[in-house]
């Protein structure tokens, strides 16, 4: 049974190897053609153009890992049977449960060491490629790759709106401050700054108009050259506003979400990409279970064309249920968990139902 479990596990990881080599190749040059003409209209050098497309290929692995696990489980399984190994496997009364069980476990540890990616290199990876394209390829100043636009920050009863931040000089543009009543909602007192300074001190904002109001009518109007408020807002804070979840950790998304709430806004959207985060790696794992059966039941019919014409059939249908559930839970119509996890039990659900209805 070592024997034969060696041999299975073998088989597939090199066809695992060799379709996922393969999408990642065409990933990579189907990118490459679209982007080399507008890159190399600014100028950029070979070895920026070799970085940026060296540094996104932990996405392409990461996006291609299911539509891979699937076609090589269809193509391992249908090679055995095209070579009548997997009848000379079941004569000897091994079962079809024995003898998928070593591309289950690989699978799954494809799935963990997807997830691996998401969490500890894309972020990374990520980052860099957006700072040499933005930076070092389209020759755009530091300033303006780390820019934020229209910020939003909660801080008790103050609310703040900058239209930029300018990490280099640690200074807001264009802010405007609310301060608003505890139970009522409406607004206190407005201020509105041209320039928003982060001293050691904390921060001081210039040519300030401070209005006040009662009853939602402005009562009073006073300028000020500079004025001094005790934000507790750190750069870092800023940063992270400005970040897409995809470049996040798991553990930033997490603490992201908790600060939106903690600011009184709706963090659904984001709790649902978290979540989501931890599910799509596992389907890798759920391919392969979709793709046993399938393979199994095509039989000697299962050749190259049926496995790949089928894999990339499923891949796209995956992908297109998966988005639709994700944007249902990000608007709120479905819990977040739910819709994270939702296309996995599909799949998962109609790879178990196909397996039932083969004979073991």
């Amino acid at each position: 049974m070592r024997i034969l479990t060696r041999y299975v596990a073998k088989a597939y990881l090199r066809m695992l190897g060799l379709c996922l080599g393969s999408f990642v190749t065409i990933y990579l040059v189907v990118d490459f053609m679209e982007k080399i003409g507008r890159f190399t209209r600014t100028g950029a050098s070979w070895q920026h153009l070799a970085l940026f497309f060296i540094t996104k290929i932990p996405e392409m692995v990461n996006d291609s890992a299911p539509l891979a696990v699937l076609m090589a489980t269809l193509l391992t399984l249908g090679a055995f049977s095209l070579s009548s190994e997997l009848t000379a496997m079941r004569s000897c009364g091994v079962s079809l449960v024995r003898i998928s069980a070593p591309i289950l476990a690989i699978s799954l540890m494809m799935s963990l060491v997807v997830l691996m990616l998401g969490e500890f290199v894309i972020p990374k990876s990520y980052a860099q490629r957006l700072y040499i394209q933005e930076v070092l390829i389209q020759k755009k100043s530091p300033s303006m790759y780390f820019r934020q636009h229209n910020i939003w920050y909660r801080e008790g009863e103050t609310v703040l709106r900058a239209s930029l931040f300018e990490p280099s000089q640690n200074q807001l543009k264009g802010v405007t401050l609310w301060e608003m009543q505890p139970k009522t909602g409406l607004p206190l007192r407005r201020a509105d700054a041209t320039l928003g300074q982060l001293g050691t001190g904390g921060w001081t904002f210039k040519e300030v108009t401070v209005r006040d109001f009662r009853d939602g009518e402005v009562t009073g109007t006073r300028k000020y050259p500079e004025l001094a408020l005790p934000l507790k807002l750190k750069p870092a804070d800023l940063k992270v506003l400005g970040k897409y979840s995809d470049s996040m950790t798991l553990r930033q998304l997490s603490r992201y979400c908790k600060k939106i709430q903690a600011g009184g806004y709706d963090a659904t959207r984001y709790i649902t990409q978290f979540h989501s985060r931890i599910s799509l790696p596992f389907g890798c794992a759920v391919m392969a279970f979709l793709g046993i059966p399938f393979a199994l039941r095509g039989g000697r019919s299962s050749g190259i064309a049926f496995g790949v014409g089928l894999s990339i059939g499923v891949g796209f249908l995956y992908v297109i249920i998966n988005s639709v559930i994700i944007s249902v839970g990000q608007v709120g119509l479905l819990p977040p968990m739910v819709a994270a996890w939702a296309t996995n039990f599909i799949f998962l659900a109609a790879g178990g139902w196909l397996a039932l209805t083969i004979d073991n």
